[in-house]
């Protein structure tokens, strides 16, 4: 408690979005394990738990990009803490008795939990730009590096969470513990938050949610194929082909695709370091281009590997863990990029309209990783997640370098 007293009030204001994400995060990732896990065991499809997974992606797409105007207009304080309360809302939903849990009300409650995750996300990573200066770069990619890998080693954590929770106390058990956990972060954040956090001084028009910044413009694009490429493959996919060509049971899978996101996490904290960042040089397109370059090497190697049944369970197991290392370094480079692209007066309109890009690749990823699967198994889905990262390195060749930045913008 001291050592918090002594902090200055930036740090401290760094540290509870953090901490609301962190939990937020693990709540997130256990859902998405347990609703695959759960709906499979109860005879759907993969085509099926896709389309449960629609309306989160679809209602993403359109909460980044409205977010953002919210967020400058209100603060991120009050949109960060009304995706806790959605997720809450989403997790009793499903507490709901079985008879209850058609399609329809999942996908209801799902896309509750999708408007949370994307207003919490883009409130943690927009206000992480009011805590440092213009000129404090570095600290900037530390930052955003840290809360990201931290984020996704903790998402990593809820998948492994979800499984558990499934065996251990069942399907119902599992989303009414995190609902309670989410209520006292709820609590926590309405009292310790700033109340202008990310107020533009400028009251944005509802016109203006579309970026005007031709850098914004391309790393959004890249930033939709990037993260297609993962999603076609992982969110229903992987899963699916654990459980019944691997025979792997919930622990397992759960497991498996924990120690993923984990690294994948681990690997995102670490970037700054990797990717060569010290006091006078930060990365910038050149840098995303080689990196979306060599994912899409790794990726091409992993799809012979399945199509041709090679050494399958080192090639689905330590291939997708390459992928994993290699995809982390490029969701880093853009994470900083854009918190460093982004207007500083209302930074929330910025970032809400990149994130919405990357629901838009999230949505897209996550129907053709069910329908594809039914048509071709994984390899097809890997296929596709060649040809996205393919079209990822073609954006990236038109992002701005260090001395393109002022004359592009």
């Amino acid at each position: 408690m001291r050592k918090w007293q002594q902090m200055d009030s930036l740090t401290r204001q760094y540290l509870l979005v953090t901490f609301n994400y962190w939990n937020f995060t693990v709540t997130d990732g256990a859902l998405r394990m347990l609703v695959v896990l759960y709906f499979h065991q109860l005879g759907y499809d993969t085509l099926q738990i896709a389309a449960l997974f629609l309306f989160y992606e679809l209602f993403g797409v359109v909460t980044n990009l409205i977010g953002g105007w919210l967020g400058a207009r209100l603060g991120l304080n009050r949109t960060m803490n009304i995706g806790l309360a959605l997720q809450i809302v989403s997790l009793i939903m499903l507490a709901a008795p079985t008879s209850w849990l058609t399609m329809v009300w999942v996908m209801a409650a799902q896309a509750l939990s999708g408007i949370a995750k994307d207003l919490n996300k883009m409130s943690a990573k927009s206000a992480v730009k009011s805590f440092v200066t213009q000129d404090q770069q570095g600290t900037l990619y530390r930052w955003v590096a840290l809360l990201t890998g931290s984020k996704n080693a903790l998402k990593g954590f809820g998948f492994f969470a979800g499984g558990l929770l499934l065996s251990l106390i069942g399907f119902r058990g599992a989303v009414l513990l995190m609902a309670a956990i989410l209520a006292g972060v709820l609590l926590g954040s309405l009292i310790g938050l700033k109340k202008d956090l990310g107020k533009a001084k400028k009251k944005p028009k509802f016109s203006e949610i579309f970026s005007k910044s031709r850098s914004v413009n391309i790393l959004s694009a890249a930033r939709l194929f990037l993260f297609g490429a993962r999603d076609v493959w992982f969110v229903v996919a992987l899963p699916v082909y654990l459980g019944s060509v691997f025979a792997w049971d919930y622990m397992q899978v759960g497991g498996f695709i924990a120690v993923w996101v984990i690294g994948y996490g681990v690997v995102q904290g670490i970037a700054p370091r990797l990717t060569g960042k010290h006091a006078s040089h930060v990365p910038d397109g050149k840098a995303a281009l080689g990196w979306a370059c060599l994912l899409s090497v790794v990726t091409i190697a992993v799809a012979l590997g399945i199509t041709y049944q090679w050494y399958i369970h080192w090639v689905v197991t330590l291939g997708l863990l390459i992928f994993g290392a290699v995809f982390a370094i490029n969701s880093s480079l853009h994470s900083y990029l854009i918190v460093s692209y982004a207007s500083e007066d209302g930074v929330s309109l910025d970032i809400g309209f990149y994130y919405m890009a990357n629901a838009l690749g999230r949505l897209i990823g996550t129907v053709l990783s069910g329908s594809l699967f039914l048509i071709g198994g994984l390899a097809l889905c890997l296929w596709a997640s060649v040809v996205f990262l393919l079209l990822t390195s073609l954006i990236s060749l038109w992002l701005p370098r260090h001395q393109q930045r002022k004359a592009l913008d």
